[in-house]
């Protein structure tokens, strides 16, 4: 399994990563109270399969609100969505044999102080995930960058899972960028950045991009789907 991806590679990738974007764009306006987890699941699977290329999803799709999204890896459930809930949203596909992963986390009306304050958490943390990876930074270093934000903040004890990892051909691939990775970042690897706060009973919060690394930085390929806007006519905040 190859590590550092090939232009031709890289390209296609872009392409799963935009089909991800658009399914993502396309479900927003359907996370509002009354939708269930598993029905918006299944409208971001059927929308998928519409799309020109995509073969099938990457993984199983994440829809995770209020208290369920304290689980990083949530199964779908039943569970009809309520103002004030979290709801992280997990979603890939496959296209050429090739996989996307992107995270964003919604809330349905307006954020209490705790809310926004595991949010500016975990979204400074994913943004300096993402300004320091490059060509020749080891993982451990680039996870001890995430973590050490989030436990500045206090909630060290709720990030329960690595900053990121590979991906290509398969949704979890090596490197992975945790704290005992003895792996280093090297020029056309494809990664994920995705820090995380989950908190039993109240729920949790997750930011992810796929990136893929250059000797100077790195080009996030999953940007376009927004972190901070309000939908006041949905009375939904896109954080």
């Amino acid at each position: 399994m190859a590590l550092v991806k090939t232009p031709e590679e890289i390209k296609i990738m872009k392409r799963a990563a935009k089909a991800t974007e658009k399914v993502f764009a396309s479900v927003l306006p359907f996370i509002l109270p009354g939708a269930t987890e598993r029905e918006i699941a299944g409208r971001m699977e059927d929308l998928a399969m519409k799309i020109k290329g995509v073969s099938a999803l990457a993984f199983p799709p994440i829809i995770a609100s209020g208290p369920n999204g304290a689980e990083p890896h949530a199964e779908i459930t039943n569970r009809v969505l309520a103002a004030g809930d979290l709801v992280t949203v997990d979603f890939g596909v496959m296209m050429d044999g090739y996989m996307s992963d992107m995270t964003r986390t919604f809330i349905i009306g307006k954020l209490t102080k705790k809310q926004q304050r595991i949010y500016d958490s975990v979204k400074r943390a994913q943004a300096a995930g993402i300004k320091a990876a490059k060509a020749g930074m080891p993982c451990a270093a680039l996870d001890a960058i995430t973590r050490g934000i989030i436990r500045k903040d206090g909630f060290e004890e709720y990030f329960i899972h690595t900053t990121g990892h590979g991906i290509g051909t398969e949704i979890h691939e090596d490197p992975r960028i945790g704290e005992h990775s003895e792996a280093v970042l090297e020029a056309g690897m494809v990664v994920t950045i995705e820090p995380g706060i989950y908190i039993e009973g109240f729920g949790g919060v997750r930011i992810e991009d796929t990136i893929v690394i250059t000797e100077t930085g790195c080009e996030v390929i999953t940007p376009n789907i927004p972190k901070n806007r309000i939908d006041t006519k949905r009375l939904m905040c896109l954080l």
